[in-house]
């Protein structure tokens, strides 16, 4: 007799869960819709931007620093150039510890891009990062001669490596991108950055790539997902999990490319294959990777193109990647650099090199 009612109790339950359905995780877009979406964009343009008043993501996010003033004008800089689409980085410690403050931020953020014919390209977590203390609270002050002194990794290593703390990540990345999900401000949603970059004490990015792309997917976003390649495939030090990670679930396939143009193109011939829009989501470093030789190769290939910086600022981004000591600590330049490494304008909009700036206006049509 109890095993009948066991096995009656047990029969209802399967029943009553057969008939409650799951959410519906969306799938990886097919790359028919990939392609369509990037028919309906046009030619990605823009750069990768940090106010010229912030340090880094903290400083650029959090109430007592967030420079809404700055910002408006900086997107009209952008939007001069011709430019449609900046990305961001985002920050953990300060959505955390604010998550409707940073929202409301994030939100007048979009109202500036929209104000200026600008798309948004968030961007979650990244590997790259100088900065040993992150805080909330006033930023360390700039080194001088040291090219982006005090950026953040995010969420850092011991977020990285520890899936127990993964708890306040993903309640991040649903809140935003579910919130935002059909908000045409944001042109795509850059997951994970520099995922193979593991030279700060990151052991494995992939199991925390997967995470955040089913975080993620179960959104269900009008916006396409995206993690770049960090390296040129075949070059010494690519990561091949992250980049068959990256690869195998991108929507739209992102890379970057601080080299000649010729190494440029041929990165772009060997992603071809995979028969899905692509944007190059960092490049541009003088004198190695020029405007001039590689926004006629992403036109060519309908490559979105994004380099990295706008306004020179606190981050010295202008300066070289420094050279590091036997301990690895960077050795800052000596002195200013007569060529600019990246970044395009002053922080009062006039540029380094005026004829670089007509050659982006011819590019982007705005000077037609």
């Amino acid at each position: 007799m109890n095993k009948k009612i066991l096995f009656l109790a047990t029969s209802i339950l399967f029943l009553a869960a057969s008939c409650c359905k799951a959410p519906v995780v969306a799938e990886r877009w097919s790359a028919e819709r990939a392609n369509q979406w990037m028919a309906d964009k046009g030619w990605i343009v823009g750069c990768d931007y940090v106010p010229s008043t912030a340090i880094n993501q903290i400083e650029m996010w959090q109430a007592e620093t967030f420079d809404p003033e700055t910002i408006d004008r900086e997107l009209g800089f952008a939007e001069g150039l011709g430019f449609n689409t900046v990305r961001i980085f985002f920050s953990n410690l300060v959505y955390t510890a604010d998550p409707a403050g940073f929202k409301e931020r994030f939100s007048q953020f979009l109202e500036l891009c929209d104000k200026h014919g600008i798309r948004a390209l968030p961007t979650f977590w990244t590997n790259g990062g100088k900065c040993i203390d992150p805080h909330l609270g006033k930023q360390p002050d700039a080194v001088r001669g040291n090219h982006n002194s005090q950026w953040v990794m995010t969420p850092g290593a011991d977020y990285v490596n520890d899936p127990i703390r993964w708890g306040e990540l993903e309640a991040m990345v649903k809140d935003l991108i579910g919130s935002y999900a059909d908000d045409e401000r944001i042109l795509l949603w850059c997951l994970y950055n520099e995922p193979e970059n593991h030279r700060r004490g990151v052991t494995n990015s992939v199991p925390l790539m997967k995470a955040t792309f089913e975080w993620a997917r179960s959104c269900n976003p009008s916006q396409p997902l995206t993690a770049p390649l960090w390296r040129e495939v075949g070059v010494p030090g690519t990561s091949l999990p992250e980049v068959t990670f990256a690869l195998e679930n991108s929507d739209v396939i992102s890379f970057h490319c601080y080299a000649s143009g010729t190494v440029l193109e041929k990165f772009i011939k060997t992603l071809l294959p995979y028969g899905r829009p692509m944007v190059c989501t960092e490049y541009m470093r003088r004198p190695i990777s020029t405007f001039e030789e590689a926004m006629p190769i992403f036109k060519k290939y309908n490559v979105g193109a994004i380099n990295f910086g706008l306004t020179a600022g606190k981050c010295n981004f202008h300066y070289p990647w420094n050279k590091v000591d036997e301990k690895g600590r960077s050795i800052p330049w000596a002195e200013e650099p007569e060529v600019w490494f990246h970044d395009i304008l002053h922080a009062d909009g006039t540029p380094w090199n005026e004829e670089e700036v007509a050659f982006i206006r011819r590019m982007t049509g705005v000077a037609e």
